[in-house]
């Protein structure tokens, strides 16, 4: 007779940290509505996204306003840190432009890393062209 291996489900501490990865392709057919209430529900529950792909203009200032709406209004919310580093800076050629754009219009901005996450979590996020440094709060 064979033992069964038996999972223990582990429990969530509060001073655990989360990370959830998000497929660009998790947000794509939803409308700006539908985008900025799944995010915000991932950040109300203190997990920093990792968002494959960038958000529009758009929608980045219509999170960043519904996250000030909520200060105050949801005990332990500060807000949002959010920061995008593209690699649009490496085409550098007319036709690598030109390639690169069509790609854009044809399936997204992919070529992107987004992170978003709750400023009690997040201390400060520093971007340069290259790279994003990601600080965090100590629990």
């Amino acid at each position: 007779m064979m033992a069964k291996k038996v999972k223990k489900k582990q429990v969530k501490k509060k001073d655990d940290l989360t990370i959830h990865f998000m497929p660009y392709s998790e947000i794509a057919r939803e409308d700006i509505l539908g985008r900025i209430k799944k995010i915000m529900g991932i950040i109300l529950q203190q997990k920093i996204i990792i968002l494959q792909g960038k958000l529009k203009p758009e929608e980045e200032t219509r999170l960043i306003e519904n996250s000030m709406t909520l200060i105050g209004n949801i005990p332990n919310f500060a807000g949002i840190e959010i920061a995008t580093i593209s690699g649009e800076n490496e085409h550098k050629t007319v036709f690598n432009r030109l390639r690169h754009n069509l790609a854009r219009i044809l399936v997204g901005e992919k070529d992107a890393i987004t992170i978003i996450g709750p400023a009690t979590v997040v201390k400060e996020i520093t971007r340069n062209p290259k790279k994003i440094e990601l600080m965090l709060q100590k629990r």
